[in-house]
């Protein structure tokens, strides 16, 4: 992608609060009083393959930056009670999967490497016991550094992980302290090093733009050190700043983000140094070697995206297991309790701790799919859409959406003929945007902050 100078009118312009579409709807749909009923029905019918997401909420220390769902202590005890939630939870839905394959499980957090060895084990075998994993599953799992000696990450190579993920966020040390996140460098290195001897087949890197006092110089720094490491991906993040929402961030003082020209500078930054060293762009924030199955995934039409982000599996297929977690199943999402106390009592009670839930209209259904495409592959053949979905006038079907693309058009984000609509390589950082115009359940309040800043 070309570099490209940014107008700070296109910026006012376009710089809205809008939802990231890991899933459409996205979270905020779901309701309450949704009924286990309905989650053992949807298992029923759905599909034959599920990937698996277990949520691991413990973390030794607070990341000011983070919105994830999690729990902070030093007592390494709770995690065993919570394995025993885990395997209830699990005891409960075995019966309605036992015949589904489990080809992908993925462990994040919180910090999944906050549980011992012991604990990883345990976490393992109840998986096996109450899934049938496939022989060649990809088993990922998120790593901080900081909590993962070498013994634990052979440990997790022994047990059958084949994926790891690292959260680096910036190596940059004055953005590391105002995160609350000071990680040594040289332990990255040896950490992603010895991943590597051990066999991992892909090893990822996170890192986030718009943190506190990150500029362009200092971040060009930060990149160039990932590159040097030679990851398989990089998954390069927008910082969501909504500190209304999430306590820790009120800690990060607003005078020390970067403006959203500067975002987007660190933006581009990343697009350019991680394109020329080999790594193709992957829908919006991530990287993939060119033989990397994402990359190759997108380069056939098969890319997806889910709440863990890009990825080669369907997007209908995630039970998600522990607090917090969001299942997507044949149309059908449902999240289970945020809060451990309640997640806790409702197991105990045999039920499952599922709060809130929604099942796709037929019009979800098409948006979605609309959504997913293009925010995948940034562009739309609007007569074979229009012909899968059994549309007879693809704009008369969507005229509001016409509608709101038309300043897009005008600007130079989005080009449309009878038959396609495509996403400009400036476009490209504005996708969210775009794909809000196809979004049916935005309205009035769309710009208050429950979705952070497209940029």
């Amino acid at each position: 992608m070309s570099a490209v100078k940014w107008d700070q009118a296109l910026i006012d312009k376009y710089n809205i609060n809008g939802p990231r579409y890991t899933s459409y709807p996205t979270a905020l749909a779901l309701q309450s009083g949704f009924p286990q009923q309905k989650v053992f029905d949807t298992l029923a019918h759905g599909p034959q393959a599920l990937s698996l997401y277990i949520h691991l909420p413990f973390c030794h220390k607070l990341c000011y930056y983070c919105g994830c769902n999690k729990v902070i202590t030093r007592h390494q005890h709770k995690a065993d009670r919570y394995l025993d939630m885990l395997a209830k939870e699990m005891a409960i839905y075995q019966p309605h999967i036992a015949h589904k394959a489990v080809n992908q499980i993925h462990m994040g957090g919180g910090t999944p490497t906050f549980l011992t060895e012991a604990q990883l084990s345990r976490l393992m075998a109840l998986l096996q016991q109450h899934f049938r994993i496939t022989d060649d599953a990809e088993l990922s799992i998120e790593i901080d550094p900081r909590s993962c000696s070498d013994e634990k990450l052979r440990h997790l190579r022994e047990l059958g992980f084949n994926r790891v993920s690292y959260g680096v966020q910036d190596f940059d040390e004055k953005v590391q302290i105002a995160i609350n996140r000071v990680q040594d460098t040289d332990l990255i290195k040896h950490q992603v090093q010895l991943s590597r001897e051990l066999g991992f087949s892909s090893i990822n890197l996170d890192l986030i733009y718009g943190l506190p006092y990150q500029q362009p110089s200092s971040f060009a720094a930060s990149i160039e050190q990932v590159i040097a490491l030679n990851p398989d991906r990089v998954s390069l993040f927008s910082y969501a700043h909504l500190p209304s929402r999430f306590a820790g961030q009120r800690k990060i003082a607003d005078s020390s983000l970067p403006s959203a020209p500067i975002k987007l500078e660190l933006l581009q930054l990343g697009i350019t140094k991680f394109t020329a060293a080999g790594y193709q762009f992957i829908g919006m924030d991530h990287f993939a070697k060119r033989a990397d199955e994402l990359a190759i995934a997108q380069q056939q039409g098969r890319l997806q995206r889910n709440f863990q982000g890009y990825t080669t599996a369907g997007q209908d297929c995630m039970l998600g297991i522990g607090a917090s977690s969001i299942s997507q199943i044949d149309g059908v999402l449902w999240q289970n309790s945020k809060d451990l106390p309640d997640y806790y009592k409702a197991l105990e009670q045999d039920q499952l701790p599922v709060v809130k839930g929604f099942t796709l209209s037929a019009d979800d259904r098409l948006r979605a799919a609309l959504i997913s495409q293009v925010i995948c592959h940034f562009e739309l053949d609007i007569t074979s859409f229009a012909a899968d979905w059994h549309l007879d006038d693809f704009w008369q079907y969507f005229a509001t959406a016409q509608e709101k693309l038309a300043p897009f058009i005008e600007d130079g984000l989005v080009e449309v003929s009878e038959h396609s609509l495509k996403v400009t390589e400036l476009g490209r950082l504005w996708v969210r945007s775009i794909c809000a115009c196809f979004d049916a359940y935005l309205d009035n309040e769309a710009t208050a902050p429950r979705y952070s800043k497209v940029v």
